[in-house]
């Protein structure tokens, strides 16, 4: 950002203060921008993938985990601010003097690798949605490039535009404002929809905002209620289904709330704009309103959307006793694997002999021949397992928006959700390569990175495919997970660096309740990090794999922190800037 134009907000944002709250409320809605950067990426594929499923698997119940995920997530970004704010330092440079130089390349390496990697599903959502909002699109390898070609001509168009000082990047500002503005309309249109249909008990969505630690080990009460019904083997067997499957939700939603990319777009992109110390509450302010409102407003809605169409429900082809029928179903094809597992866990050891000798089609006639003979709770309970995509979703929402608003209003809004994705990962790999190669300030450096990833983005349609696709997700929800948590204690440390923050470090009371907030963010991403782990460390094909980057990792960082504490270096100069009077 020009000079001039930072001078600029400064002076908007100083008068305001000088005129009272409601000037300052006007300002902040005026400037707002990195928040909004912010909601840009966290409302993708990943929040849409998560929220259906969890609407799915548990009903209203967890609505809750959205909220408190968001909360850590804006008290960690908020830390982040601070300090950023505060210094003027770029985080970079901060974790690697202050910290530890492993974490900071670490935290850098890891936020390329994940931004490569999740824009592949991405490319792949927009494609999708396409599909379910105009009809039926030709799915063949020569319109898949195209339409690629597309989103990413589009998206460079745009990325350039805000790496551009002046009236682009606010255009940029503007264009991602609208496109977070349709996420929001097209998904609340429809919760208001069921609303109008009196198809929402709002004393269970109000409850579902009630923490509930329990759902990590128990099913959700629809669920318990149908699984109850059944003998103790089949409701033991169907209950451990259900739990494992919430625990990977919950660890995913989590996740996607606050990513480990996000912990690097926020201070950059206030850096971008010349922010400092006075912009501090702007900061908080943008973070609130352009980032944690929209998230949890567009997820609940989700939830809410999901859990009406999908749990504890299934189709009348699923339901029927006759296995072509059943094969007919849209659910059977998700279901196969689960009634696969069902039948290996009943069937003589001669019949699960000739199952595994069957050739495709034979497979699917003996588990459709299975799930017909299987009672209706069990049918329900292994269709709360099948993974939906917004297509389906709007399809059984058909009956109360009518099929075309509904594929419309689902596919507009999921299109929204992975562009507005493929932008900010872009902007996030352009600032990590300009900075990994000292060259910050170059926008040249910049769009090498943007179009690194969108070049990786661009062929989806070859890499998010069998076991390229498998792997993918391991190597990235991995390192994210494990590269979460040392973001975190980073920040925490530098919030804690009296050396780097001088006389803006907080002391007294202040300190106590950043430490404490702050602290409960730290031991909320560890703890998910080992759920993440755990889940993983016991797969034959990827328990190594897992083991071993996690000892490396560990391994590096004690080295790191030996030769941090063998070192002895003076306090950034200039780190005690006097009161501005804004109150910040």
């Amino acid at each position: 950002m020009s000079e001039s134009k930072s001078f600029r907000d400064r002076e908007i944002l100083s008068a305001a203060h000088e005129h009272g709250k409601a000037a300052t409320l006007g300002a902040f809605f005026r400037l707002s921008g990195p928040g909004w950067l912010q909601s840009a990426i966290t409302l993708g594929g990943g929040s849409l993938g998560g929220a259906l499923y969890l609407g799915m698997l548990a009903g209203y119940s967890m609505l809750w985990l959205q909220l408190v995920a968001i909360v850590i997530g804006v008290i960690m970004l908020s830390a982040i601010s601070y300090v950023t704010l505060s210094t003027g330092t770029r985080p970079y440079t901060a974790i690697n003097e202050y910290v530890n130089p492993v974490l900071g390349v670490g935290w850098i390496t890891a936020t390329i690798l994940a931004n490569m990697i999740w824009i592949v599903p991405q490319f792949s959502l927009c494609f999708d949605s396409l599909d379910t909002s105009l009809g039926q699109v030709e799915d063949t390898h020569t319109t898949k490039i195209l339409i690629s070609a597309v989103i990413a001509i589009l998206a460079l168009v745009i990325v350039g535009l805000s790496f551009k000082p002046g009236w682009t990047s606010r255009l940029f500002d503007i264009f991602l404002k609208l496109l977070v503005g349709c996420v929001v309309i097209c998904f609340v249109l429809v919760v208001v929809l069921l609303f109008r249909e009196g198809s929402i008990d709002w004393s269970e969505v109000l409850m579902g905002f009630v923490p509930n630690i329990f759902h990590w080990s128990e099913p959700a009460p629809q669920i318990e209620a149908l699984a109850s019904t059944l003998s103790p083997d089949a409701a033991s067997f169907w209950s451990s289904q259900v739990v494992e499957s919430q625990q990977s939700s919950m660890i995913g939603v989590t996740a996607t709330a606050v990513g480990l990319n996000m912990t690097f777009l926020l201070p950059y992109s206030m850096l971008a704009r010349g922010w400092d110390k006075p912009f501090r509450g702007l900061a908080r302010f943008d973070l609130i309103t352009g980032m944690a409102i929209p998230y949890l407003v567009v997820t609940s809605c989700i939830v809410i959307a999901s859990a009406h169409a999908f749990h504890a429900k299934a189709d009348a082809e699923f339901l029927s006793q006759d296995p072509s029928v059943v094969q007919t179903s849209r659910l059977f094809p998700g279901a196969k694997k689960v009634l696969a597992s069902r039948y290996e866990a009943t069937a003589e050891p001669t019949a699960k002999e000739n199952f595994s000798k069957m050739d495709d089609a034979a497979r699917d006639a003996q588990l459709a021949k299975y799930a017909s003979t299987m009672s209706v709770e069990e049918r329900k309970l292994a269709a709360t397992l099948i993974k939906p995509n917004a297509g389906q979703l709007a399809a059984s929402l058909a009956p109360v928006l009518g099929k075309e608003n509904a594929n419309l209003v689902f596919g507009i809004g999921a299109l929204a959700m992975g562009f507005s994705t493929i932008i900010i990962l872009m902007l996030i790999n352009g600032y990590a390569f300009a900075e990994i190669a000292g060259r910050y300030e170059s926008n040249y450096w910049r769009m090498g990175g943007a179009v690194a990833a969108v070049l990786v983005g661009f062929f989806w349609w070859w890499l998010w495919a069998g076991v390229s696709k498998t792997w993918l997700i391991i190597v990235a929800s991995t390192f994210g997970a494990i590269l979460l948590p040392i973001a975190y204690i980073s920040f925490f440390a530098l919030m804690n660096s009296r050396r780097l923050l001088g006389d803006e470090k907080p002391t007294g009371r202040r300190m106590i309740v950043w430490n404490v907030l702050m602290g409960i963010g730290v031991l909320g991403a560890v703890v998910q990090a080992i759920g993440a782990i755990l889940t993983k460390i016991n797969d034959p094909l990827t328990g190594g794999f897992v083991i071993g980057g996690v000892a490396t990792f560990l391994l590096l960082a004690i080295v790191g922190f030996s030769a941090r504490f063998r070192r002895s270096e003076p306090p950034v100069p200039g780190n005690t800037p006097s009161n501005d009077g804004t109150g910040n």
